[in-house]
C-alpha cells in the first residue's frame, strides 16, 4: 500500500475509530492553525508599516534636533552650550511590559515619565534654537523608543510565524497523510477479513447442507 501509515497500528475497528478520531482533530487543529497564522502574517504587515513611519519620523525628529543644536551652537558657542545642556534632567529608563496578540507576548514601554516642560536656563539668556534643540532631542528619543517597541513586536510576531507555520505544514504534509493512509489501511484489511469470514461461512454451510443431503437420502434396498 503506497504511503507512510502509523507506525505499530492494529487493524481493528477500534483502532479505526480512534485513528478518525485523531484525523477529525488533527484536521481541525490544521485550520485553526491556518487561521492564526494568516491572522499573525496580517499583523505582522500592519506593525511593518508602523515601523516604516517611525523610521522616517525618527529621522526627521534627529534632523531637526540636529539642525537647532547647530544653531544654538553657532550663536553661543560650543562650550556655552554643553554647560546649559548639563542643567537638563536626565530622561527616565521607560519600564517594559508585554502585550499579549493572539498568544505572542509583544514588548510594550511605558512612556508616561514626567515630562522636563522648563528648561534649567532664563528666558531671554538663550536663542530660541536652544529650547527647540532641547525638546527635539526629547521628541526623537521618545520616537525612538516606540521604533524599538514596533522592532520587538516585529521579532516576536515573525518567530511566531514561523513556528505556525512549520506546525500546519507538518499537519498538512506529514501526520494527516500518515493518519488517511493508516484509515485506508485498517478499512482495507477489514473488509479483507469480512469477505475471508464471508466465503469461509458460505463454505462451511454447503458442507454441512451437503452431509445433510446424504444423511437425509434413502438408501437402495438390496435384491
Amino acid at each position: 500500500m503506497a504511503g507512510e501509515i502509523v507506525e505499530g497500528v492494529n487493524p481493528t475497528r477500534m483502532e479505526l475509530l480512534s485513528i478518525r478520531k485523531k484525523k477529525l482533530l488533527a484536521e481541525k487543529g490544521h485550520k485553526l492553525l491556518g487561521e492564526k497564522r494568516d491572522a499573525l502574517i496580517v499583523q505582522f504587515f500592519d506593525v511593518l508599516k508602523k515601523r516604516e513611519k517611525l523610521k522616517r519620523e525618527v529621522i526627521g525628529s534627529f534632523k531637526k534636533a540636529n539642525t537647532s543644536l547647530e544653531e544654538a551652537m553657532a550663536r553661543m558657542g560650543y562650550d556655552t552650550v554643553k554647560a546649559m545642556a548639563q542643567g537638563i534632567r536626565p530622561y527616565d529608563p521607560p519600564s517594559i511590559d508585554s502585550l499579549n496578540i493572539m498568544g505572542v507576548k509583544v514588548p510594550v514601554i511605558d512612556r508616561t515619565a514626567e515630562e522636563q516642560t522648563t528648561m534649567p536656563w532664563g528666558i531671554g539668556r538663550t536663542p530660541q534654537s536652544l529650547d527647540d534643540s532641547a525638546k527635539q532631542y526629547r521628541e526623537a528619543l521618545e520616537n525612538t523608543l516606540m521604533l524599538a517597541e514596533t522592532e520587538g513586536s516585529m521579532e516576536r510576531l515573525a518567530v511566531e510565524i514561523e513556528k505556525t507555520k512549520r506546525r500546519v505544514n507538518a499537519l498538512e504534509h506529514i501526520f494527516i497523510p500518515k493518519l488517511h493512509n493508516t484509515e485506508r489501511y485498517i478499512t482495507m484489511q477489514l473488509q479483507e477479513r469480512e469477505r475471508e469470514d464471508f466465503f469461509r461461512r458460505k463454505r462451511i454451510k454447503a458442507l454441512m447442507e451437503s452431509r445433510e443431503d446424504e444423511i437425509g437420502s434413502p438408501k437402495e434396498p438390496k435384491i
